[in-house]
Parts: structure tokens; C-alpha cells; sequence
């Protein structure tokens, strides 16, 4: 129980974590390698920005290694919590809001419209700075919001 706990616990974390590393990583002195993720089209099927997922998974690769060799089993259930975030990561904001792979192209989902609604406005300025929004799964209420008429 406490390792699903832990793995768990991972993954709420790394919201937070993905949301500072974008604010001042990639949006901060990491901008040349994630500046064409901001770019209208994609000029093949990598973009520098895809680095990061490898930043990510080493870190993942680590913790399994060292809980399954050592005494420390826990390590590979924070291990697992990053990988599960970066399933997720890659589910959502890859295949369903970019749409990099069209394996969801028409959906109608309410959240989903929301989260695309909060990432075109992160992505409106193709520049450095401002930005808004930098998180993934966690989407603010007020993208939900209906327009008035």
C-alpha cells in the first residue's frame, strides 16, 4: 500500500515540478532547445523540445535501477510515478492536444477542450516571455468558463 502511495504521490508531483522546469527551464535559459515546440508546424516528427523527455526519463531509469539492486525498493516506486507522469505527459499533451500522432483527432470531452483552450493561449506568443499556463494535467477553472453572450 505504501508504494502505491508513493507512486501516487509522484505523480501529483511532478505536475509541479513540469510546471516550474517549463516556467523557468524551458521558457528560461532552456529556450533554444524548446523554442520550435512553440513554432504553428512541426518540420518533422522530432523537435528539440523532445530533449526533455529524455531529461526526464534518466532520472525515472535511475530510481528503477537502484530500487530493484538495492535495499532502497522504494526508489523504484518514485521511479514508477515519473514514468507515469510522463505517460501522461505524452498522452495528453502530445498525441491529444497536439496532435503529433492522430490517434484521437475527434473527441468532444469537455476537460480536453479545455486543456487545448489553455494551451493555445500558452502558445499564442511564439516567444520567450510572456507565458501563461505553464502546467499540463492541472488546467485553471477559468478555461473551462462558457462565454457570455
Amino acid at each position: 500500500m505504501i508504494y502505491a502511495l508513493i507512486t501516487m504521490f509522484v505523480v501529483l508531483l511532478m505536475e509541479g515540478i513540469t510546471w516550474c522546469t517549463h516556467k523557468f527551464v524551458m521558457h528560461g535559459f532552456g529556450w533554444y532547445l524548446h523554442e520550435d515546440h512553440h513554432q504553428p508546424k512541426y518540420q518533422g516528427i522530432f523537435e528539440k523540445n523532445d530533449v526533455f523527455f529524455v531529461v526526464f526519463a534518466v532520472p525515472s531509469i535511475a530510481l528503477f535501477y537502484f530500487g530493484t539492486y538495492t535495499e532502497h525498493g522504494y526508489l523504484f516506486f518514485i521511479g514508477l510515478g515519473i514514468l507515469c507522469y510522463g505517460l501522461a505527459y505524452f498522452l495528453v499533451h502530445d498525441v491529444l492536444i497536439h496532435q503529433r500522432f492522430k490517434w484521437f483527432k475527434n473527441t468532444n470531452n469537455q476537460y480536453l477542450k479545455g486543456l487545448r483552450k489553455a494551451h493555445k493561449i500558452h502558445h499564442k506568443n511564439l516567444d520567450k516571455q510572456p507565458g501563461e499556463c505553464f502546467g499540463m494535467l492541472f488546467v485553471p477553472f477559468k478555461y473551462f468558463k462558457k462565454p457570455k453572450l
